[in-house]
């Protein structure tokens, strides 16, 4: 028994076994040591420095630095578009735990409308770059800045930027010559360069805050700064300052827009005036006009869905966009060209009996004077503005000679250097109305051409354009709105500008311009009230566009029409005629003839700008304009 329990007790064995143990668990030890040894050596010192930049960055953030948006000015060194200190509502989505409940959080806060709220919400998720701040409200008022800041440990990610805002000093008058900034968009943040842009919030959408865009933002500046745990920052450790936007100074002249919107004196329609020499846009006013500044900062549904549905389109920049028939305004334009194609010379006559047949035709394209003028030469024609000539004439002509000449004056083409959204309107041609209808030029449709009429339609810009041109003497400008970007000048041999037009007697520029100073002078002339009294020596054309067409026996009697239906009021006019300082194209809409309406607002901007402080006020013209009952007959 004895000896069965020393064989089952070895002390040798348990030793050498307890000994085996203790030395792979000292190798285990040992290894084991050796690998936190090891992983401790590469933490510390391989990739020391990538776990010191990510510690860096948890500690330090680099913040972007919006750029200070360029001021623009009008000629004379007025403000029009300038920045104000505002508060804005950002919210940064990666340091957002729950973002729908901090958005239900920032709501109840700011005790926002439905409307609101929804707008709230779709600015929060749109697509931003990686913890770049999304703008959600902007100009906070004194209120919701002292809630958001008594409630900031409660909302992670979400920031009170103190930012400088888009604002508009003169924003009806100004607003479709200006344009305006907004919002950036989703679509707009695909294309933007994600450098110059870091935290800018808003770009210009239209007008000339759009089209010198690049000039006017500038580039984003960077800060490091410190943050604690909370993301609230501590200090600042470097900075790279943002580049602000070059200043912009236009040609405009913003006496000369206030006077050109107050003239239209709540009546639908445009202005447009230009330096004939360089091409300076003096005053392009297009009315009713609207507040601008609510698009800086997003303007709500109801507001936005009024003006869409207003039946006056204030939205809509008839000076550049607005199509109208031109009327008799062009008829010293294809004077000029029936004298160029050797149609006609200046003393060519014909007798008028009121009105013109096509050979073989029965039908009777009549004069606006149904008893006609009787013997008629150019200058006459021009100044009665006799549509018997110009049936005659534009026929001689025919489209194709006609449609080339217009050309040359601009008509059919957007003209302007920096007038972002222009229209060509529409220069028919036998070409255009094949593509277009699949159908024939018909030689009727040349005689309606021949007085403005039919498909021909140009914008204010367009018709203001061609007579810069015809003043000039068919030396081509460029139209634009831009004088200087920075200390540089805009010169006015811009690119892309139309070839001169020559002529092969220079004696005919003068004997055209006789014509339409006769319209203003002249005992016969259809704008002679207008000329009344005037101190230099004026050139100008009436027109009248048709809103409908009559039939061929039927008389127009504006009081049995709607307002709606009466016809445009159209004037083209430049000063002095010696010199010319001044060009200016008025589109009056449903206001009758342009010899009495179109032709008063015509005299007053260029009153004010050639006689300045002696130039007749407001009350005074829009006086006259009241008096002039249109007993003058024309057009």
């Amino acid at each position: 028994m004895r000896k069965r329990r020393d064989t089952l007790k070895n002390p040798e064995q348990e030793l050498r076994i307890f000994r085996t143990r203790a030395v792979l668990a000292a190798l285990v030890i040992l290894i084991l040591t050796g690998v936190l040894a090891g992983r401790l050596a590469y933490l510390q010192i391989i990739q020391h420095e990538a776990f010191s930049t990510r510690s860096e960055k948890n500690r330090v953030r680099v913040e972007p630095l919006p750029p200070n948006r360029g001021l623009i000015y009008d000629r004379n060194g007025v403000l029009l578009a300038e920045n104000r200190p505002t508060y804005n509502l950002t919210l940064i989505r990666e340091r957002v735990e729950d973002l729908d409940s901090t958005l239900d959080r920032l709501e109840a806060l700011l005790e926002l409308t439905p409307e609101e709220n929804e707008d709230f919400r779709i600015q929060a998720r749109q697509p931003q770059r990686p913890f770049q701040p999304a703008l959600l409200m902007s100009d906070l008022n004194e209120e919701q800045i002292a809630r958001l800041a008594v409630n900031r440990h409660r909302l992670p990610g979400v920031e009170v930027e103190a930012q400088l805002l888009r604002y508009y000093p003169e924003a009806n008058i100004m607003a479709h010559a200006l344009g305006y900034v907004g919002r950036i968009n989703a679509e707009e943040t695909k294309t933007l360069d994600p450098g110059r842009y870091a935290g800018t919030h808003f770009i210009g959408k239209v007008g000339i805050e759009r089209f010198y865009e690049d000039v006017l933002h500038g580039q984003a500046g960077l800060r490091q700064v410190e943050t604690n745990a909370r993301g609230r920052v501590l200090r600042e450790l470097g900075r790279t300052d943002p580049v602000p936007g070059e200043t912009l100074t236009l040609t405009i002249d913003s006496e000369m827009q206030r006077l050109a919107y107050e003239l239209l004196d709540g009546r639908r329609g445009s202005i447009v005036a230009i330096v004939p020499h360089s091409g300076e846009i003096l005053a392009m006013v297009s009315a009713p006009g609207f507040d601008s500044n609510q698009f800086v900062t997003g303007i709500d549904v109801a507001s936005y869905r009024a003006l869409q549905e207003d039946i006056d389109l204030p939205l809509f920049n008839r000076a550049i966009r607005g199509h109208y028939p031109p009327g008799s305004t062009i008829k010293p334009f294809l004077a000029l060209a029936g004298l160029v194609e050797g149609v006609i010379t200046p003393d060519s006559t014909i007798n008028d009996p009121g009105f013109y047949q096509l050979p073989n035709d029965s039908r009777r394209y009549r004069n606006w004077l149904r008893w006609g003028h009787g013997r008629v030469d150019m200058e006459r024609s021009i100044a009665v503005s006799n549509n018997t000539y110009y049936y005659s004439l534009a026929h001689e002509l025919g489209i194709d000679r006609l449609h080339r000449q217009m050309d040359a004056f601009g008509f059919g083409q957007r003209v302007g250097h920096d007038v972002f959204g222009e229209s060509g309107a529409l220069m028919p041609s036998r070409e255009w109305k094949q593509g277009r209808f699949n159908q024939p030029w018909y030689p009727g449709e040349t005689l309606s051409v021949g007085i403005g009429q039919g498909y021909w339609q140009v914008t204010p810009l367009q018709l203001a354009t061609a007579t810069a041109v015809l003043a000039n003497r068919g030396r081509w400008v460029k139209p634009r709105l831009a004088s200087r970007i920075g200390d540089t000048t805009v010169p006015p041999d811009l690119p892309e500008t139309q070839g001169d037009i020559e002529v092969q007697n220079e004696a005919w520029w003068d004997r055209v311009f006789s014509g339409m100073e006769k319209v203003l002078s002249g005992h016969e002339g259809t704008a002679r009230r207008t000329g009344v009294g005037l101190d230099y020596r004026m050139a100008g054309k009436s027109g009248t566009a048709q809103v409908f067409s009559l039939g061929q026996d039927q008389r127009y009697n504006a009081e049995e029409l709607a307002e709606r239906l009466r016809d445009h009021a159209l004037f083209m006019a430049f000063a002095p005629l010696e010199d010319p300082q001044i060009a200016v194209a008025v589109v009056v809409e449903n206001a009758g003839g342009g010899s009495t309406h179109a032709a008063h607002l015509a005299r007053a901007m260029t009153d004010a700008w050639l006689l300045e402080e002696e130039a007749p006020d407001l009350d005074e013209v829009l006086e006259a304009l009241e008096n002039d009952n249109g007993s003058v007959a024309g057009n």
